[in-house]
């Protein structure tokens, strides 16, 4: 199997980490488990020399080599009979599903199973033949972070991804998120614009960058504001205008304001849940056949929603219906 080398520098802001840690916060799209056999069998590098053992701890500025085998690319996922997700929203054409935190969407490298697709084939494995052509990703038509929750719409006939991939593309589509942030933004409200492109030290990272990067907007309003864990915090309301890697992680940071818990970029002062409190909330895009417009709500994870008690005083939600006709 072909192999791919990542050449990664541990951040300033990481200090007595494991390695195996560090690397399932770094590699998204890997998990621990796989990183850790990686380890094991000789294939990751600290400052040149070989490590296999996995609770070495990293340091700020270690350079760290990883051979990563690429994913063949005839692989086809396999059907799972795991799919105990909360459907908010199914019709034939379409399903909208509250994706749990912790849960990758397709397959990749190190992750070929345990993803939304395995359990989407396993309760749908008509949409294996359907979708022969879709490269591993049937139905597919976007894609949360590993790590952050909420509305993510599927496509049940290849049709259907044709129509909802097109309305991405087009940008009629709205996605809107909540955020808990370290520290409380100087505006309460505000438009940050930006390019952003690959990290110039960390390739597996991204952050805005003068040029070679590209168009990210995003707009954010503070919501709510309070105190946890004698830090404080606040919960604002982000809205996307363009659908770059990890764009609300980096513009936030790039603020002066992580996402709480995002070790990536910024926030590692943790809360309990390993993992940054990010959370797309709604979602409104035209229905793949009708063309209606529909609004779609998640409810928040209960790592989250445990996390907004605890904040002094406590933060709480209005109710939302989960589907709306716009």
């Amino acid at each position: 199997m072909p192999t791919k080398v990542i050449e990664l520098t541990v951040p300033q802001d990481i200090v007595n980490t494991r390695l195996d840690v560090w690397l399932a916060q770094t590699l998204r799209d890997a998990s621990r488990s796989y990183l850790q056999k990686l380890i094991k069998n000789g294939k990751v590098r600290c400052s040149g020399q070989p490590v296999t053992i996995p609770r070495t701890e990293v340091h700020r500025g270690m350079s760290v080599t990883v051979e990563l085998p690429e994913a063949p690319t005839e692989h086809t996922p396999l059907p799972e009979d795991n799919f105990d997700y909360e459907i908010i929203y199914e019709d034939p054409h379409m399903l909208v599903i509250n994706k749990p935190p912790g849960l990758v969407v397709h397959p990749a490298a190190g992750n070929y199973t345990g993803t939304v697709v395995n359990a989407l084939l396993g309760r749908y494995p008509e949409m294996l033949d359907e979708f022969e052509d879709s490269g591993g990703r049937p139905g597919i038509v976007h894609r949360l972070d590993k790590d952050t929750s909420g509305c993510l719409v599927i496509a049940k006939t290849p049709q259907a991804q044709f129509a909802l991939s097109g309305a991405f593309a087009d940008r009629r589509v709205s996605k809107c998120y909540l955020a808990l942030t370290a520290g409380i933004p100087a505006k309460s409200s505000g438009r940050i614009e930006t390019l952003i492109g690959r990290h110039p030290v960390n390739r597996q990272k991204m952050a805005v960058v003068e040029r070679n990067g590209k168009e990210a907007i995003t707009l954010y309003e503070v919501l709510n504001r309070g105190r946890y864990n004698n830090r404080a915090v606040a919960l604002l309301k982000v809205n996307i205008l363009t659908g770059r890697t990890h764009q609300i992680r980096v513009h936030l940071s790039h603020l002066g304001n992580p996402v709480l818990g995002d070790a990536v970029y910024g926030g590692s002062r943790g809360t309990g849940a390993g993992r940054q409190m990010l959370h797309a909330w709604k979602l409104r895009i035209p229905h793949p056949v009708s063309g209606k417009l529909m609004e779609f709500t998640a409810e928040l994870a209960e790592d989250m929603q445990r996390v907004l008690a605890e904040t002094e005083p406590a933060i709480t939600l209005p109710e939302q219906p989960k589907v709306v006709e716009v």
